[in-house]
């Protein structure tokens, strides 16, 4: 029996992928004065191509290919930004552009560990028979 239609579990991800985003940041923060560092980015992967996977039985033809296991499927992944320079020392960490994600993506957490306090109380109502 699923729980709020797999809403615990949709939000579990938004919470591992706004702590990745966080600790991509962070890193890029700390880097900022790091010659020849580049910024790390946690980005999206193709939305239809996940789509698509979910929904396709796929096939292992021999042992020796990797199982698709979705139960450590992600949505997100974390990209290095090396196209780019904007110090004389080759790192390329905006660190504006990191404070305002940083920002953002606080704002982003905090929502979804609301959302999560909310279902949870909304089950300890029901445990407690409406009280």
């Amino acid at each position: 029996m699923k729980l709020f239609s797999g809403t615990i579990n949709k939000l579990e991800h938004s919470l591992d992928y706004a702590t990745a985003k966080n600790n991509a940041i962070s890193t890029n923060i700390s880097n900022a004065d790091t010659p020849g560092y580049k910024s790390q980015e946690v980005t999206f992967k193709n939305a239809l191509n996940d789509a698509l996977s979910s929904s396709l039985q796929a096939k292992r033809t021999s042992e020796k290919h990797l199982p698709f296991d979705k139960s450590h499927h992600s949505s997100y992944q974390v990209v290095t930004n090396s196209n780019t320079t904007y110090n004389h020392n080759g790192n390329n960490v905006d660190i504006d552009k990191e404070m305002t994600e940083l920002a953002k993506n606080q704002i982003y957490y905090n929502g979804v560990v609301d959302r999560i306090n909310g279902k949870f109380g909304s089950l300890q109502t029901v445990i407690r028979g409406g009280n």
